[in-house]
């Protein structure tokens, strides 16, 4: 089984699982925050929108300078679905490399300085990881706007399978 072959199942299922959640996000609750050092309910989930694309520039690019990086803004949660179906979309497309493209060293930095280098395959896992991890936080930010949880790795209080 080729490297792609393994990721694209996970891929797959972790989207259709964040694409549940961000179609929850209230669009009017958007500088809502759980505590002043937070971010808000529609930066984090503007955040989790973006993350798919990430690994469309792992997989196509050797690094990533956040010098330039974009800022938040607050979006309408359809915006938000849309960049997310997008990101989605291009970054199954860059997942679909040969082996020898998961190997590629791949850095994060700012300007001179670099923060790590990695393969790429190392870096697409921990970016899926990451993402969960965001998407288990805005799960925290639904339930205490008292949005209902939708199914995720099972059933939640307010859906079943």
């Amino acid at each position: 089984m080729s490297i792609s072959e393994s990721f694209v199942p996970e891929f797959d299922q972790e989207m259709v699982i964040t694409r549940r959640l961000l179609e929850r996000v209230p669009s009017e609750k958007g500088t809502w925050k759980p505590h002043q050092k937070s971010f808000s309910l529609g930066h984090l989930a503007q955040l989790v929108s973006r993350m798919p694309g990430w690994i469309t520039n792992e997989m196509r690019e050797t690094a990533l300078d956040l010098g330039g990086s974009q800022g938040y803004s607050y979006e309408k949660t359809e915006a938000l679905l849309a960049e997310f179906d997008r990101n989605v979309k291009e970054a199954r497309g860059a997942l679909a490399a040969r082996d020898e493209d998961f190997m590629v060293p791949w850095s994060l930095k700012s300007g001179d300085r670099v923060f790590f280098t990695l393969p790429r395959v190392a870096v697409v896992s921990q970016t899926i990881n990451h993402l969960i991890h965001h998407r288990g936080q805005l799960s925290v930010y639904l339930r205490l706007v008292d949005v209902p949880l939708p199914s995720i790795y099972g059933p939640t209080a307010d859906e079943g399978w």
